[in-house]
């Protein structure tokens, strides 16, 4: 993704180096501007805290958009970009898929697409292939609200998760 950074750092970057930074974290551009806002935060638990308590106010719309920068599971990330880079690192685990499993994640995908109309979200970061896949093929039975609440809060978990991973 990109190197750690100091909190103290972070509060000090000029409003578009620090946007650049926290769209990496979620492409949410309301989401973006409020956590950039914020600053000085002080403390990474109040930068967390903040971040997580904006990110609960996602609508939809957010999610529609910021899912135009998330590859689908099992797909490798393509480009050099800080996104592309955190994406590679959170689904390392499928490069050890067995070829069914990476299979049946493909096939969950384009179902999940069809349905749904839009690409299937989860936290890939400490999950292995098959939980991936049992999420994907549980979820493929919610119903419309229930999935845009499900994949709300899988992005928010990607967008805290890459905080943590950003910020000491």
């Amino acid at each position: 993704m990109t190197d750690v950074l100091a909190l103290p750092d972070f509060d000090a970057l000029d409003p578009d180096a620090a946007a650049s930074l926290v769209r990496v974290w979620a492409a949410v551009p309301a989401w973006i501007d409020a956590v950039v806002a914020g600053r000085p935060y002080g403390t990474r638990a109040a930068l967390e805290a903040r971040a997580d308590e904006l990110a609960r106010a996602w609508t939809r719309a957010d999610l529609d958009g910021a899912l135009a920068h998330h590859p689908r599971i099992g797909d490798r990330p393509q480009g050099a970009s800080a996104e592309a880079h955190a994406s590679r690192h959170e689904q390392a685990s499928m490069s050890t898929a067995e070829a069914a499993t990476a299979a049946a994640i493909a096939a969950g995908n384009a179902a999940y697409e069809e349905r749904f109309g839009r690409v299937f979200l989860i936290r890939a970061a400490g999950r292995s292939p098959e939980e991936m896949r049992a999420e994907l093929e549980r979820r493929l039975h919610n119903d419309d609200e229930t999935e845009t609440a499900e994949a709300l809060d899988q992005l928010r978990q990607i967008a805290l998760r890459r905080l943590e991973a950003t910020i000491a």
